[in-house]
């Protein structure tokens, strides 16, 4: 079998590429950013919104399936065109050059940023998406346009809540930081909040049973039995072993304040955190369950806690290193510098 997987330099790209290859796959890799070739795997420079070019690069590996992984991040707010234009225009180019070359099955990864509000229950996949930051509407319309291919092309997206795994870093490198420094860790309210995480290598499985099955459509994936965030953050921390300790705000003030810093860009927070760090936020995956008997294998606790393990045995090379995912680099504390120096 062969695959190509749009942003195979990015952190989750990566993860699914590595994973492939694993399983005996064929990979070529697609992405504007150098990257190593190995055996069975075949890197390639290539804009996705470049229509000739990855059109081209289509043609010429015949993929069985597409993995859609590039895009452009939340992070990148000075860069609305690009974002917009990489993750939309660029995943309808996708979308035709895979209908052009007979490809099998594509596989969109998509986000929980579709939303911006708490839920008291599971949230399925018929439930009306309503994002509030650019990316999210990004990745709706990206939705939007491959959903309406549903009959040249078997279209299978993902909806993931956010990717964990060693290596993840970006804005929980500052969560880390806080703890390895033995810091406050402040909670927004009193942390009974449950938001859901997903491992990459949960994610990277239900990908490839996706892959092989016959089911198209949209798919939620996510962990299981979700513990608060203060149950959550207690677990790393007692690991951990440091004298950092949680700490409550009061939740209303907080998050005017940190809507304040966002809104002059004081802040690495974005409007989607700030709305969403005390909320309750939860996939149903009973249809991903019940159309490819997926399960996940790593709950929120143990993923945080692997991912700060990474950053603690890396943190020399990652504070000199320079990446070009952000889910790989560290993260600029902005104003929360005076958060820190008053912890």
């Amino acid at each position: 079998m062969r695959a190509l997987v749009t942003g195979s330099v990015g952190f989750f790209g990566g993860i699914l590429k590595d994973r492939l290859l694993s399983d005996g796959w064929e990979v070529v890799g697609v992405d504007r950013l150098v990257d190593a070739p190995q055996p069975g795997y075949a890197p390639m420079v290539v804009d996705i919104r470049d229509a000739a070019g990855f059109g081209k690069t289509v043609r010429g590996c015949k993929p069985d399936v597409i993995f859609h992984c590039a895009a452009v991040l939340a992070h990148d707010r000075k860069n609305r065109a690009g974002l917009w234009s990489t993750n939309v225009d660029g995943t309808a180019c996708v979308a035709q050059s895979a209908i052009q070359a007979g490809v099998g099955a594509l596989v969109f990864i998509s986000s929980n940023c579709l939303w911006s509000t708490g839920w008291d229950r599971p949230v399925t996949e018929n439930d009306v998406p309503a994002p509030v930051e650019i990316y999210g509407r990004s990745k709706l319309a990206g939705e939007e346009h491959l959903l309406s291919l549903s009959r040249e092309l078997a279209v299978k997206v993902v909806r993931c809540p956010t990717i964990v795994a060693a290596g993840r870093l970006g804005l929980l490198s500052i969560l880390f930081e806080f703890i390895h420094e033995g810091r406050r860790v402040w909670l927004v309210g009193d942390g009974g909040n449950r938001y859901q995480f997903v491992s990459a290598d949960d994610l990277a499985q239900a990908c490839l049973m996706l892959a092989g099955s016959p089911a198209s459509g949209v798919f939620n994936v996510g962990s299981d039995n979700v513990p608060t965030v203060k149950e959550m953050l207690s677990g790393v921390i007692e690991r951990a072993g440091t004298r950092a300790r949680l700490t409550e705000l009061p939740r209303k003030p907080a998050i005017a304040a940190m809507r304040l810093l966002s809104s002059v860009g004081l802040s690495p927070l974005g409007p989607y955190h700030y709305r969403m760090i005390a909320s309750n936020f939860e996939f149903d995956t009973s249809r991903l369950r019940k159309a490819t008997g997926w399960l996940p294998t790593t709950g929120n606790t143990e993923m945080l806690w692997g991912a700060y393990q990474f950053y603690v045995a890396h943190l020399d090379q990652l504070s000199r290193a320079h990446t070009g995912s952000p889910h790989r680099s560290l993260s600029g504390l902005g104003a929360l510098r005076i958060v820190k120096w008053l912890s």
